[in-house]
């Protein structure tokens, strides 16, 4: 029987979806403290990836947001959506990405639903829904144990570095 790329039984066995933490940094800029994607588990070129953000209290903005109620921030779910998006355009993309990088020019209709702590795992849905020319436009969930935190619709711009 052959797994449905994004599901446990696929992340584990290595599938061709599925992208570690290499294949991510590979692909987009973004390092620590600032890299917000740790897993891609599905990734389906030019239509939608899933990605995957482990929140751990460890992460250096917990110090301050807020010290005695840790909670991540909702600008950062917004980012960790957008790498997830990158992602997706460069393995679009493919070997024409290379020398691009993804700029982030809107973010339109975010809702925060519900706060995302130390020790959740987020799980972020992006569906490409247009492009034109370098132009590309996201709907996006967040969501935490199958339940959405959060959404929005956003729009990035592919250019030379």
């Amino acid at each position: 029987m052959d797994a449905n790329p994004g599901s446990a039984e696929a992340t584990q066995t290595g599938s061709a979806n599925a992208y570690d933490i290499a294949r991510i940094m590979q692909a987009i800029p973004h390092r620590f403290p600032f890299l917000l994607v740790d897993r891609v588990v599905d990734l389906v070129p030019d239509v939608s990836a899933v990605g995957i953000k482990n929140v751990s209290i460890n992460e250096n903005f917990f110090q301050g947001h807020f010290p005695a109620h840790p909670v991540f921030p909702g600008v950062l779910i917004i980012e960790s959506m957008a790498q997830t998006a990158a992602v997706l355009v460069v393995e679009t993309l493919g070997p024409s990405a290379q020398g691009k990088l993804v700029y982030f020019m809107t973010v339109d209709g975010a809702k925060f639903r519900k706060p995302v702590v130390p020790g959740d795992q987020m799980r972020v849905h992006v569906r490409k829904e247009k492009q034109r020319g370098n132009i590309w436009k996201f709907a996006a969930e967040a969501k935490v144990d199958g339940k959405v935190v959060a959404e929005a619709t956003y729009a990035a711009m592919i250019l030379d570095k």
